[in-house]
Formats: structure tokens, sequence, C-alpha cells
């Protein structure tokens, strides 16, 4: 598979990432199974065998279940052919006490206390990427750069980065930190597609940012051009919208189904699957976006691999594009 260097870092990576939000079992209080340890291990090593070499966790997913099951993959993977990333700041309701809320949290204590857990869990002593997961509204940016320089200083985290900040966010984090922001995680997929949509239809009249509605988008705040500009590697969570890309429910609106259907016929007419053409949209864009899949099933992987050998052209790109906004473009 061919690779991404990441700016202000030693790692190259490859263009897919594997998501493990998946591979821990339930989101309950259920200990992890054997089973769950073996379908985590067919999973990582059947995107590894593709070529996949970054590995995305969250101190969160399946409540520390899927870094515990990636452990079991260690005898298979040796731990330096592959960039294990995880991401804290995130606290699920009742958590410390009953009655707390769900809420961020990237307090000094939080962030190291999360990367604690996380190394003990997926067994390693260094994370080679550490997000902040969602933006806390109370961040105060000198106390993410004290942990930042910590961990660092400890050999515990390589690099960081975030996941679903905004240009000023990022902004304000980099004035305070030491430590080089390389990487933001974000949604984006054709169907989720306002990032690259906001600088479109910018200054267009009788188009309010109403979410979700085709061709109108969310707040975006220039995020994909500030990455772009700062050499930040954008990675993209949901890339093919949690399926509807590849299999819209009967329910879907017309410009879902009419964005499946031109993504099968490519597909077709390319002698490729589905993933790669809806993947391939992602990794044709300038600014060498990064897709996380995240399907368990290794013939799926495989299948969303295949978008490493898939160039679209403008028009076909702009086609998709078109369909993904629901109408056209101005």
């Amino acid at each position: 598979m061919k690779t991404y260097h990441i700016a202000c870092t030693d790692l190259t990576v490859s263009r897919l990432a594997y998501g493990c939000m998946k591979i821990g079992g339930s989101w309950g209080p259920e200990p992890l199974t054997q089973a769950d340890k073996a379908a985590a291990v067919k999973a990582v090593v059947a995107a590894y065998e593709q070529g996949i070499t970054l590995f995305d966790h969250a101190d969160i997913y399946t409540r520390g279940k899927s870094e515990e099951a990636f452990a079991a993959v260690w005898p298979i993977i040796p731990r330096d052919k592959i960039i294990v990333q995880s991401k804290c700041g995130i606290r699920f309701a009742g958590d410390p006490y009953p009655g707390a809320p769900h809420r961020f949290d990237f307090s000094y204590e939080h962030i190291v206390a999360s990367v604690e857990g996380s190394l003990r869990r997926l067994r390693t002593d260094y994370l080679d990427i550490l997000l902040l997961h969602r933006p806390d509204a109370l961040m105060e940016p000198e106390e993410v750069a004290r942990a930042f320089d910590d961990l660092a200083a400890a050999g515990k985290v390589r690099y960081f980065g975030v996941s679903n900040h905004t240009a000023a966010q990022m902004a304000l984090l980099r004035i305070h930190a030491d430590q080089p922001i390389v990487i933001n995680q974000v949604q984006l997929s054709l169907l989720h597609h306002y990032l690259i949509s906001e600088g479109v239809i910018a200054n267009i009249a009788g188009k309010p940012a109403v979410y979700g509605e085709p061709g109108r988008t969310a707040l975006a705040t220039a995020t994909l051009d500030f990455c772009r500009a700062h050499g930040i590697l954008v990675q993209a969570w949901g890339p093919v919208a949690g399926g509807q890309i590849l299999n819209p429910p009967a329910d879907a609106a017309p410009h879902v189904k009419a964005t499946a259907a031109l993504v099968a016929q490519m597909a077709q007419e390319k002698g490729t699957t589905p993933e790669a053409i809806a993947l391939a949209w992602l990794l044709r864009h300038p600014a060498g976006i990064q897709p996380i899949i995240g399907t368990t099933k290794p013939e799926r992987i495989a299948a969303s691999c295949l978008a490493d050998d898939v160039t679209l052209t403008r028009e076909e790109w702009y086609a998709l594009f078109t369909a993904g906004r629901g109408e056209p473009l101005p």
C-alpha cells in the first residue's frame, strides 16, 4: 500500500488506517472473552496483511476492551512494525460517581491517567500518537501542553494530535504546546462532506448552515484548509457513512440512494468494489486524507484496501461530490 509521511514526525503510515472501535465485544460491563480476542486478532491481522500500518484506538472504545483485545496480536505482529494511536478526553456519564454527566475532560490528570490506562490495556510501553478526542469547552491549553510535555519526556507518547477540532481550537493549542499537532481526525465522507463543501458554497445566498440537509454545510470554519496549511494529517472517520454509501436503508433520502447507485456503477465500470470507490474519493483530495476503516470482516477489509489502486478523474470526483451533496454545485 502507498504511504503518507506525517509532517513533524519520523512516521510513515499507510494511506488507509484501521479503526479498532468494533473489536472489543460489547459496550456493556461484560468482560472480554476469548472469542472476542480471537475475532480481534482475525480482523487486525487481516488489515495488517493488506498493508495497513496505523491502528486507531480510544480509551472509551467498548469501555477499554478494544485496547485489551488488540493486545492479543503481539505474538503475531511485531510492535515496531505498526503505528498505535489512541484518543482520550471523553468521559461517560456516571464516571467517577453516580450522577456525573457525560462530558469532555482535557485536565492534566485525566490525560495522563488515560494514557496510563491505554498503555496497560494495550500492553505496550508507548503510544506512537495520542489524540484529544472531542473539544473540551473548559480546556486550559497550558494544562494540555504540560501533559503533552510530561508524556513525551517520559517516553509514553511520541506525537500528539486532536480529533473533531476546528481550526481555531487547533490554533489556540498550537500557541501553548511545544509538541506539534500532527493529526486531526474528523468525520468525512461522500455523505458527510461539509469540510469540503464549505469552501465551495461560501458566500452563496440562501444556503443557511443546516446540518445534514443536501447541499448545505455544517459549521466547518476552514478546518480542512488549516490542516493543509500547517501540515496536519487529516484522518477521516466514518468514511463510508456507516455503510449507507454501500447499502442504503430502504428509507434513505433520495440523494443517499443516488450516491450509492453511482458508487456501485463506477465500481462495476472500473472492475473494483464500491468500498474502493467511496474511499478513493477521499484519497483523491489533495489534502492527503487518511480514511479510517472499521469493518471487522476480512473480506470487506480487502475490498476497502483496493482503494489504494483507484485514481478518480476530476470529472468522476465531482460527479460523486455532486451526488453526495444532493444538488448541483453553484
